[in-house]
C-alpha cells in the first residue's frame, strides 16, 4: 500500500480574524472558535467544505470538518486536500494521528502544520475511500444515536421524578420535610485514608475519581492498602449512598449496589447509611439530580482553598423531601427498569466504540 505525507496532499492555510473583529457584526454564516461555532457573521472565507485544527490555546489538535461558506478564528487553521483525497477521508485520517501529541509551549499550548506535516496517510482509490467514509459514518451515527437515547432515559428518569414528587424547591405538594441525618441509620461517615494499589481482585477502592457524572463507576480498579482492615469500617453495603465532599466535583453522589462488588469508599467520599423503613435509596439518588439540590450545592460550599462540604451540613442541612414510602418504592421500580435500558444501551455504546477505534486502527495506522 502506497503512503504520503499530508504535505504532499494538503494546502495549508491561516486566518487572521480575531474575536474583536466579531463583535458589531451580524449576518448568516457560520464562524467557528476551538470549542466550535461562535456566531453567525456577514462574511465567509471558504466557499466549500473544509477541515480546521485549533492551533493555538485549550483544545489545541482538535479538528473539525466544516461546512462550506463558514470562516474560522485566528487561533485555527485550514487544512484543505487535492484532488487525490476525500475531504471526509481526510478528516478521519487526522483524526487519527492525534495531533494534539505535537503541542508545545508552556503557557499556550499550540501546534503548527510543520509539526505534523510528515504524518502518513495510506492512499487508496477514491472509490475505497468513500468506502471507509460510509463504514465510519454509519458507526459514528449509530454512537451518536446511542448518546441521544441514554439522555432521553435520563430526562425520562427526571421527569418521572417531579411528576411524582413535584419541584423540591416549592414542594407543591406538601410533603414532609427532613434532612439526611433524620434518614439514615448513622450520620455521616467519612471513608478510608489509606493508598490505592493495583486491583488484585479484591475489594475495590472507590474514590471521587471513580465515579462518573451520571452517578455510575469507571471500568478501570484499583485497590486498597491494609484492604482487612479497612473492610471492617468502610465496606460498602446496599443501599448505602455516597456524597463527594471536596474538589471540583463537590456534590457528586453514588449509590452503591451489589452488583458493584466488594468495595471500600475513600476519604473524600461521605458515606450515609439510609433507614430503608422511612426511605428508598434510589429515590434518595434522584433527588440529588433535581436543581434544588445542585443549587443547594452551589450554596453551601466552603470556598478556601477548593469547594468543600462536610458531613455535618450534609446530614443536618440538607433539606429531603419525605413522600409515602410505597410512591418512593414504586418510583424506584420505574427508575430500576429505566437503568436496564440504560445498562443495554451504554453496552451498545462501548461495543460501538470500539468497533470505532478498531476500525479506525485497521483504516489508517501503518502495519
Amino acid at each position: 500500500m502506497k503512503y504520503i505525507t499530508l504535505e504532499e496532499v494538503c494546502e495549508k492555510k491561516t486566518s487572521n480574524i480575531s474575536q474583536k473583529d466579531l463583535k458589531e457584526n451580524q449576518g448568516n454564516y457560520p464562524i467557528y472558535g476551538a470549542s466550535g461555532l461562535i456566531k453567525n457573521v456577514n462574511f465567509y472565507t471558504q466557499d466549500k467544505e473544509y477541515i480546521a485544527i485549533v492551533k493555538d490555546g485549550a483544545g489545541v489538535g482538535r479538528t473539525m470538518l466544516l461546512p462550506s461558506k463558514s470562516s474560522v478564528i485566528g487561533t485555527i487553521q485550514y487544512i484543505i486536500p487535492n484532488n487525490l483525497l476525500n475531504i471526509k477521508y481526510l478528516y478521519y485520517a487526522i483524526v487519527s494521528m492525534e495531533l494534539s501529541k505535537y503541542s508545545s509551549g508552556a503557557t499556550i499550548p499550540h501546534i503548527y502544520f510543520k509539526d505534523y506535516k510528515k504524518e502518513k496517510i495510506a492512499l487508496i482509490s477514491k472509490s475505497e475511500q468513500n468506502k471507509v467514509v460510509n463504514i465510519l459514518d454509519t458507526i459514528i451515527d449509530v454512537i451518536n444515536k446511542k448518546k441521544n437515547q441514554m439522555e432521553l432515559l435520563e430526562e425520562l428518569v427526571k421527569s418521572r421524578f417531579i411528576e411524582m414528587f413535584g419541584d423540591p424547591i416549592r414542594n407543591d405538594k406538601g410533603w414532609e420535610i427532613t434532612f439526611m441525618n433524620k434518614i439514615s441509620i448513622k450520620r455521616g461517615e467519612y471513608g478510608s485514608n489509606k493508598s490505592s494499589k493495583v486491583y488484585d481482585g479484591g475489594y475495590r477502592y472507590i474514590r471521587i475519581t471513580d465515579i462518573k457524572e451520571n452517578g455510575t463507576l469507571k471500568e478501570e480498579k484499583v485497590g486498597v492498602m491494609d484492604e482487612e482492615i479497612e473492610v471492617q469500617k468502610y465496606k460498602l453495603e446496599e443501599g448505602d449512598i455516597l456524597f463527594a465532599r471536596s474538589g471540583a466535583t463537590v456534590g457528586k453522589t453514588f449509590l452503591y449496589r451489589k452488583k458493584y462488588g466488594n468495595c471500600i469508599f475513600a476519604g473524600y467520599l461521605i458515606r450515609f447509611k439510609l433507614n430503608l423503613n422511612r426511605v428508598n435509596p434510589y429515590y434518595i439518588k434522584h433527588y440529588t439530580d433535581t436543581e434544588y439540590y445542585k443549587k443547594w450545592i452551589k450554596n453551601y460550599q466552603n470556598i478556601v482553598a477548593q469547594p468543600n462540604i462536610n458531613a455535618k451540613q450534609y446530614g443536618k442541612e440538607l433539606k429531603v423531601l419525605l413522600p409515602p414510602l410505597s410512591l418512593q418504592n414504586e418510583f424506584a421500580e420505574f427508575a430500576t427498569k429505566i437503568d436496564k435500558l440504560k445498562f443495554e444501551a451504554e453496552k451498545s455504546l462501548k461495543e460501538m466504540e470500539n468497533l470505532y477505534e478498531s476500525l479506525m486502527q485497521k483504516f489508517f495506522k501503518q502495519n
